[in-house]
């Protein structure tokens, strides 16, 4: 398997071949075509390209879901396997331009801060993928502080979610009979789907529901150091207005570090930079 020949913009479809089979287990040539903007005839040539370079096949054609699928000795080889891998990939379909820009940084160098990815499998992602696309039961063993041993339950996933260090699924669970968030690190074995649900992501009423929440600086900050915080945020009026869903208030308070303790702000302000303007 020689890489050296290999073009940069080949390398990136590779990569997104790899991502799309390893998390969702299905990948076809509309994956290519709309997230590079090529015909279908380039992106089967891709795909074969693909095949071509292992002496093994990393994925098969599965005529049952329209698709190629990854073998079960498949290793990627272009990506690492983590799970931010792929939600950088969710981000950019959201929030990229139609075109890619490079800049040549010279001499100057960029450090980013890695989070230490999560424990969650690609088995268990896919899974949840199937059963949110098409709307199915699907039955899963999961454990939490409160039970941590392993429990089975029943769900039906709507959504996946990203707070910025953690990945949750939406789910309707029929334990609580009610839509709740669980943590996909703390899913084990691999589930097991099950029929059709009625409990569909348009019945989270919950979820459909948006809200402001206006951030503001501590107030007990100086005026000099609220107007730092306030440019940092880039708020007007010493403030920002964020519309989310209501499930996700609490997420966004998490990332923002926000404190409501009104002792906590008092005592330190230089900790606290934020806090919620009350309604």
């Amino acid at each position: 398997m020689n890489f050296d020949e290999l073009k940069w913009d080949q390398i990136l479809r590779f990569r997104l071949i790899e991502i799309v089979a390893l998390w969702e287990g299905r990948l076809t040539t509309n994956h290519l075509c709309d997230a590079f903007k090529i015909g279908r005839q380039q992106a089967s040539r891709d795909i074969s390209k693909y095949k071509s370079l292992f002496e093994h096949e990393q994925i098969i054609l599965d005529q049952k879901i329209k698709g190629y699928k990854p073998t079960p000795d498949f290793l990627p080889k272009f990506i690492k396997g983590a799970p931010g891998e792929y939600l950088s990939f969710l981000h950019q379909q959201q929030t990229m331009d139609n075109c890619f820009e490079f800049f040549n940084w010279g001499n100057a160098e960029c450090e980013i801060l890695n989070v230490p990815d999560r424990a969650v499998s690609p088995n268990i992602v896919r899974k949840l993928i199937i059963a949110a696309r098409e709307c199915r039961r699907v039955d899963v063993e999961y454990v939490s502080l409160s039970s941590p041993y392993v429990k089975g339950r029943i769900i039906t996933p709507h959504t996946i979610i990203y707070d910025g260090v953690r990945w949750h699924v939406r789910a309707y669970c029929e334990e609580v009979k009610t839509y709740i968030d669980l943590v996909l690190s703390r899913f084990r074995n691999e589930p097991d789907l099950m029929d059709i649900s009625t409990h569909t992501r348009d019945g989270d009423e919950s979820w459909n529901t948006y809200i402001d929440i206006t951030i503001t600086p501590n107030p007990y900050l100086s005026k000099a150091q609220q107007e730092i915080i306030s440019t940092d945020y880039n708020m007007k009026g010493n403030e920002l207005v964020l519309n989310v869903r209501k499930p996700l208030k609490m997420y966004y308070k998490q990332r923002f570090h926000i404190c409501e303790d009104d002792n906590l702000l008092k005592s330190h302000p230089e900790q606290y930079h934020l806090t919620l303007k009350l309604s």
